[in-house]
């Protein structure tokens, strides 16, 4: 029988961060055209390609979120074999390249006259990086809202961070090359080093020496580097815009045009998951985190991949970016469809 957890809600920032998404756009176009210098100040502070402010604020986001994960729970993966089976399929082989395939479509073809020519292929760049990362720390917030199945989505989460220590590069380096995007695999490699093997190492230490004083000190210690999370997110941001400030103000429709191939992503992808649940008899408990985890990104990695690879101005930061404006309002309407779709999902065909 599955395991229930009381349902809950979204936290205050988390339910408006696409409200504050957009108020660090504002933000940094605006500090980013009017004075300008301590941006390029910022951006100069590098070592190998790695801009050492952004670095430190990508750590401040990720490793609070792999603190949450419990590689212990993977021996929980054969006991929902199939929805596990479902969601690495379409995170490991049907995200990644569906993107670039709606990539090429709109970026390359549909959109081509309306975006700046020499950004085109970094888009495209961007977006690949969005899809080869599935979402860590946000799927715990969908898995709640649907009444997920709460091992299902720890073990399925584990999983899936396992994995891209080992395939985020590859299948990256793959698509890029596909896409006839030169790959500097050094930086390409540095990137899955600093932002996923070394993330994933201090926070399990870190959880471990929590946990040997007890669950509530693990506990307390998340609650107090949640917001500090989101504020390096919204640093980054500033960070980013400020130097992306000059491009969107003079095309400020390229956001709208990034944003139509990862919301066809998004729905893409849960839709395929959820039906593969179903037609494979998976419980709605879960196949709901099922379609969730298998259509959500894991943005944060995606960003600093994208700023180490091909720097702030680039395209491909740009993108990335505009997966997290629109993550949490698409998203919502995801757990709106799967709840609504209960009866429909369970009712004997």
């Amino acid at each position: 029988m599955a395991v229930k957890t009381e349902k809950t809600p979204m936290g205050f920032f988390e339910r408006y961060l696409t409200l504050w998404v957009g108020l660090c756009i504002l933000t940094g176009v605006a500090l980013g055209h009017f004075i300008p210098g301590p941006f390029h100040e910022i951006g100069a502070m590098e070592v190998a390609k790695v801009n050492l402010p952004v670095a430190l604020l990508i750590w401040l986001m990720i490793i609070p979120m792999l603190l949450k994960i419990d590689f212990g729970a993977l021996h929980q993966v054969k006991t929902h074999w199939k929805g596990i089976g479902v969601t690495l399929f379409i995170n490991w082989a049907v995200k990644p390249f569906s993107m670039a395939f709606l990539g090429w479509m709109f970026v390359s073809t549909l959109f081509r006259p309306y975006l700046p020519a020499d950004q085109l292929d970094s888009y495209i760049a961007g977006l690949i990086l969005l899809a080869a990362a599935p979402c860590t720390a946000m799927v715990f917030v969908w898995s709640n809202l649907t009444d997920g199945e709460p091992h299902f989505t720890l073990s399925q989460v584990a999983l899936n961070d396992l994995i891209m220590v080992f395939a985020f590069a590859p299948i990256v380096g793959l698509l890029l090359g596909l896409s006839s995007i030169t790959v500097p695999w050094s930086t390409l490699l540095l990137s899955v080093l600093l932002y996923i093997v070394v993330p994933v190492i201090v926070s399990q230490a870190w959880r471990k020496a929590l946990l040997a004083k007890g669950p509530q000190a693990l506990t307390n210690r998340l609650s107090k580097l949640g917001p500090m999370s989101l504020l390096a997110l919204l640093t980054t941001l500033v960070l980013l815009f400020g130097f992306q400030g000059e491009q969107i103000i003079a095309q400020p429709m390229v956001i709208a045009m990034l944003a139509v191939p990862i919301t066809i992503q998004v729905y893409f992808n849960s839709g395929l998951a959820y039906l593969l649940n179903k037609k494979l008899g998976v419980a709605h408990c879960v196949a709901g985190p099922s379609a969730l985890i298998g259509a959500s990104n894991f943005f944060e990695l995606a960003v600093a991949a994208a700023i180490s690879l091909f720097g702030f101005q680039s395209g491909a930061a740009l993108a990335t970016v505009v997966g997290v404006l629109i993550e949490v309002p698409v998203m919502l309407s995801v757990v709106r469809i799967v709840n609504a779709s209960k009866g429909w999902y369970e009712a004997k065909t």
